[in-house]
């Protein structure tokens, strides 16, 4: 799965968590605050994002990241390690 495809994941996560907001308004380096989310927003989008990249990930470790390519490269790391396991 590549990078960009994550990406698309995210944003479909976000547009049906926050169904005001567009695609071409999601910027990877937006927080998901600015774009309006509130903390159980914000955990909803992650689990479905999660969801869509066939993943499990402790929600622990999201509290730091500061912006949406944060949780991209997050789940982008874990899908490839997650990837080359099942080789």
């Amino acid at each position: 799965m590549k990078f960009d495809q994550i990406f698309k994941i995210v944003q479909d996560s976000i547009m049906d968590v926050l169904p005001d907001i567009q695609r071409e308004e999601i910027n990877i380096e937006d927080s998901l605050s600015n774009l309006g989310a509130n903390s159980i927003d914000r955990m909803d989008i992650i689990i479905n994002s999660m969801e869509g990249v066939e993943l499990k990930i402790p929600l622990v470790e999201f509290g730091e990241l500061k912006n949406i390519k944060g949780i991209v490269s997050l789940l982008y790391d874990k899908k490839m390690k997650d990837t080359l396991m099942d080789e």
